[in-house]
């Protein structure tokens, strides 16, 4: 059976990192936690290696997207050469103790159901937003596929190693979840949300989280819009 591999980036997660890494240790078939530390100023690697994980580190901050890929190419370079490729599984490095209860997003994946799950959190954190992002990122995605999602920006997500390398290169920051979506979608690959049982921690009300959400909305209208998906 293909094994799944759990790629985690991460930046100044040093208090929740390893709770999380050994939460995703515990899950049926995950042999490798792998967490990308992308320019933390904090202990986040350090702290995530000594919960079991192999960690990678970027000198500074070059956004998820280029965290997801780094992770994706350490867990290449330890595939067993001549045997199936991992599974890759991406799960937010603030899960803490939920991580645990990502296994349904893997069955479906490795049972050759779907090639990309993506995670419906069954409990909703209150958000300090307005859902702006989201609902960019959700009509965009059915403009471009014909497919509505219910949670778009959902990072949690179990995905076939060739449909990962179908959607490279992936969409810059905050937009590479809508711009994943798309392309795999439109290139034939099957895609299911799944409900799991996991939360986050939310994103506040201060000027740093409004800072967090305008680079979110760029991120993904520039994702929309490289993609002719945004409104006309």
């Amino acid at each position: 059976m293909t094994g799944t591999a759990v790629i985690i980036p991460a930046k100044d997660e040093a208090d929740r990192i390893g709770t999380t890494v050994a939460a995703a240790l515990k899950l049926s078939g995950v042999d490798l936690v792998v967490v990308v530390d992308d320019g933390s100023h904090d202990r986040t690697g350090q702290v995530a290696r000594a919960a079991g994980a192999r960690v990678v580190r970027h000198s500074h901050n070059r956004g998820k997207a280029a965290a997801m890929e780094s992770g994706a190419e350490v867990v290449h370079l330890l595939d067993t050469p001549g045997e199936e490729p991992r599974h890759l599984l991406f799960l937010d490095a603030d899960l803490g103790e939920t991580a645990h209860m990502a296994a349904p997003l893997i069955e479906p994946v490795r049972a050759g159901e779907a090639d990309m799950t993506i995670a419906v959190f069954a409990t909703r954190v209150k958000l300090g937003g307005h859902g702006f992002v989201v609902r960019l990122a959700r009509e965009g995605i059915e403009r471009a596929t014909g497919w509505t999602p219910a949670q778009p920006l959902n990072g949690q997500r179990c995905l076939t190693r060739a449909a990962f390398e179908a959607a490279r290169p992936l969409a810059r920051g905050f937009g590479v979840e809508t711009g994943l979506t798309i392309d795999l979608i439109r290139k034939g690959f099957r895609v299911l949300e799944v409900e799991v049982e996991m939360a986050h921690r939310a994103t506040g009300t201060d000027w740093r989280a409004q800072i967090h959400r305008a680079r979110q909305f760029r991120d993904v209208g520039r994702a929309l819009l490289a993609r002719k998906a945004l409104l006309p």
